[in-house]
Protein backbone atom coordinates (compact mmCIF):
# COMPACT_ATOMS: atom_id res chain seq x y z
CA UNK A 1 0.00 0.00 0.00
CA UNK A 2 3.25 2.53 0.47
CA UNK A 3 4.28 1.99 -3.06
CA UNK A 4 2.66 3.23 -6.25
CA UNK A 5 1.12 0.26 -8.22
CA UNK A 6 2.42 -0.95 -11.66
CA UNK A 7 0.08 -2.21 -14.66
CA UNK A 8 1.11 -4.57 -16.77
CA UNK A 9 0.38 -3.72 -20.36
CA UNK A 10 0.13 -7.36 -21.42
CA UNK A 11 -0.19 -7.58 -24.92
CA UNK A 12 1.98 -5.40 -25.98
CA UNK A 13 4.39 -5.88 -23.76
CA UNK A 14 5.44 -9.26 -23.16
CA UNK A 15 6.03 -10.25 -19.52
CA UNK A 16 9.79 -11.10 -18.42
CA UNK A 17 9.60 -14.67 -17.24
CA UNK A 18 11.77 -17.09 -15.55
CA UNK A 19 13.97 -19.20 -17.97
CA UNK A 20 12.67 -22.58 -17.29
CA UNK A 21 8.65 -21.59 -16.59
CA UNK A 22 6.32 -23.58 -16.77
CA UNK A 23 4.00 -23.20 -19.54
CA UNK A 24 2.74 -26.25 -21.95
CA UNK A 25 4.00 -29.96 -22.76
CA UNK A 26 5.87 -29.88 -25.49
CA UNK A 27 6.46 -33.18 -27.21
CA UNK A 28 9.78 -35.14 -28.23
CA UNK A 29 8.20 -37.62 -30.58
CA UNK A 30 11.56 -39.24 -31.40
CA UNK A 31 12.24 -40.48 -28.03
CA UNK A 32 8.65 -41.57 -27.25
CA UNK A 33 8.15 -45.41 -27.03
CA UNK A 34 4.72 -45.47 -26.53
CA UNK A 35 5.03 -46.98 -23.02
CA UNK A 36 1.67 -44.98 -21.79
CA UNK A 37 3.01 -44.22 -18.40
CA UNK A 38 2.19 -40.67 -18.96
CA UNK A 39 -1.22 -41.36 -19.69
CA UNK A 40 -1.47 -44.28 -16.60
CA UNK A 41 -0.18 -41.87 -14.14
CA UNK A 42 -2.21 -38.45 -15.30
CA UNK A 43 -4.60 -38.04 -12.40
CA UNK A 44 -6.89 -35.76 -15.22
CA UNK A 45 -7.16 -38.58 -17.91
CA UNK A 46 -6.14 -35.99 -20.19
CA UNK A 47 -3.35 -37.48 -22.80
CA UNK A 48 -4.60 -39.77 -25.59
CA UNK A 49 -2.32 -41.93 -26.73
CA UNK A 50 -3.28 -44.89 -30.21
CA UNK A 51 -0.90 -46.96 -31.70
CA UNK A 52 -0.25 -50.17 -33.22
CA UNK A 53 2.46 -52.76 -33.57
CA UNK A 54 4.86 -52.90 -36.34
CA UNK A 55 7.36 -55.86 -36.84
CA UNK A 56 11.52 -54.91 -37.56
CA UNK A 57 13.11 -57.54 -39.56
CA UNK A 58 16.57 -58.75 -37.83
CA UNK A 59 18.97 -56.62 -37.40
CA UNK A 60 21.37 -59.62 -38.31
CA UNK A 61 21.47 -62.58 -40.67
CA UNK A 62 19.80 -65.34 -39.11
CA UNK A 63 18.58 -63.16 -36.34
CA UNK A 64 14.82 -62.83 -35.43
CA UNK A 65 12.15 -60.19 -36.55
CA UNK A 66 11.28 -57.96 -33.55
CA UNK A 67 7.73 -56.09 -32.58
CA UNK A 68 7.76 -52.33 -31.76
CA UNK A 69 5.19 -49.77 -31.32
CA UNK A 70 4.88 -47.09 -33.49
CA UNK A 71 3.34 -43.82 -32.28
CA UNK A 72 -0.51 -42.98 -34.46
CA UNK A 73 -1.60 -40.41 -32.23
CA UNK A 74 -0.26 -38.41 -28.98
CA UNK A 75 -3.05 -35.96 -27.76
CA UNK A 76 -3.32 -33.74 -24.80
CA UNK A 77 -6.60 -31.97 -23.40
CA UNK A 78 -5.49 -28.34 -22.08
CA UNK A 79 -8.84 -27.87 -20.74
CA UNK A 80 -8.60 -31.01 -18.60
CA UNK A 81 -4.63 -30.76 -17.93
CA UNK A 82 -3.89 -29.17 -14.44
CA UNK A 83 -0.59 -28.82 -15.32
CA UNK A 84 0.83 -30.67 -12.05
CA UNK A 85 3.87 -32.52 -14.46
CA UNK A 86 3.61 -35.87 -13.19
CA UNK A 87 3.64 -36.76 -17.28
CA UNK A 88 7.22 -35.11 -17.38
CA UNK A 89 8.04 -37.13 -14.13
CA UNK A 90 7.33 -40.51 -14.98
CA UNK A 91 8.59 -40.44 -18.54
CA UNK A 92 11.62 -42.42 -19.05
CA UNK A 93 12.72 -41.39 -22.30
CA UNK A 94 12.75 -37.70 -21.84
CA UNK A 95 9.71 -37.40 -24.29
CA UNK A 96 8.22 -34.73 -22.68
CA UNK A 97 9.50 -31.30 -21.34
CA UNK A 98 7.77 -27.77 -20.08
CA UNK A 99 8.04 -25.18 -22.77
CA UNK A 100 7.43 -21.85 -21.62
CA UNK A 101 5.34 -21.39 -23.82
CA UNK A 102 1.93 -19.78 -22.77
CA UNK A 103 -0.22 -18.13 -25.18
CA UNK A 104 -2.31 -20.74 -26.83
CA UNK A 105 -6.13 -19.49 -26.07
CA UNK A 106 -8.53 -20.68 -28.11
CA UNK A 107 -12.03 -19.05 -28.55
CA UNK A 108 -14.08 -22.87 -27.95
CA UNK A 109 -12.84 -25.50 -24.96
CA UNK A 110 -13.05 -28.66 -27.89
CA UNK A 111 -10.18 -27.21 -29.78
CA UNK A 112 -7.74 -27.03 -26.72
CA UNK A 113 -6.92 -30.33 -27.49
CA UNK A 114 -3.41 -30.21 -28.95
CA UNK A 115 -2.80 -33.09 -31.67
CA UNK A 116 1.19 -34.19 -31.42
CA UNK A 117 2.17 -31.70 -34.10
CA UNK A 118 1.35 -28.81 -32.28
CA UNK A 119 3.03 -30.46 -28.86
CA UNK A 120 6.17 -31.17 -31.40
CA UNK A 121 6.26 -27.49 -32.51
CA UNK A 122 6.19 -26.07 -29.25
CA UNK A 123 9.11 -28.69 -28.04
CA UNK A 124 11.49 -26.05 -29.91
CA UNK A 125 10.35 -23.17 -27.38
CA UNK A 126 11.95 -25.61 -24.44
CA UNK A 127 15.45 -23.60 -23.65
CA UNK A 128 18.53 -25.96 -22.77
CA UNK A 129 18.93 -27.56 -19.55
CA UNK A 130 21.54 -25.24 -17.44
CA UNK A 131 25.33 -26.06 -17.91
CA UNK A 132 26.93 -29.03 -15.71
CA UNK A 133 28.33 -27.58 -12.54
CA UNK A 134 32.40 -28.21 -13.21
CA UNK A 135 33.06 -28.72 -9.51
CA UNK A 136 30.28 -31.83 -9.70
CA UNK A 137 31.12 -34.89 -9.31
CA UNK A 138 31.70 -37.41 -12.06
CA UNK A 139 28.40 -39.79 -12.51
CA UNK A 140 29.42 -43.37 -11.93
CA UNK A 141 28.78 -45.05 -15.66
CA UNK A 142 31.52 -41.79 -17.00
CA UNK A 143 33.45 -42.87 -14.15
CA UNK A 144 33.09 -46.44 -14.77
CA UNK A 145 34.05 -46.32 -18.77
CA UNK A 146 37.13 -44.26 -18.19
CA UNK A 147 38.27 -46.67 -16.05
CA UNK A 148 38.10 -49.55 -18.51
CA UNK A 149 39.40 -47.48 -21.56
CA UNK A 150 42.07 -46.66 -19.05
CA UNK A 151 42.45 -50.39 -18.11
CA UNK A 152 42.52 -51.40 -22.12
CA UNK A 153 45.28 -49.15 -23.43
CA UNK A 154 47.31 -50.13 -20.22
CA UNK A 155 46.59 -53.26 -21.64
CA UNK A 156 47.22 -52.83 -25.47
CA UNK A 157 50.60 -50.94 -24.60
CA UNK A 158 51.93 -53.80 -22.57
CA UNK A 159 51.11 -56.35 -25.43
CA UNK A 160 53.65 -54.13 -27.86
CA UNK A 161 50.92 -52.34 -29.43
CA UNK A 162 49.48 -48.77 -29.98
CA UNK A 163 46.42 -48.36 -28.36
CA UNK A 164 42.95 -47.89 -30.56
CA UNK A 165 42.87 -44.72 -32.12
CA UNK A 166 39.57 -42.82 -30.60
CA UNK A 167 38.81 -45.51 -28.56
CA UNK A 168 36.08 -44.01 -25.78
CA UNK A 169 34.40 -47.52 -24.67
Amino acid sequence: MTRKSHTAHYPDAQPALPPRTRGVIGLFEENCTVCMLCARECPDWCIYIDSHKETVPPAAPGGRERSRNVLDRFAIDFALCMYCGICIEVCPFDALFWSPEFEYAETDIRELTHERDKLREWMWTVPAPPALDPKAEEPKEVAAARKAAEKLAAAQEQAGRPPAEGGDA
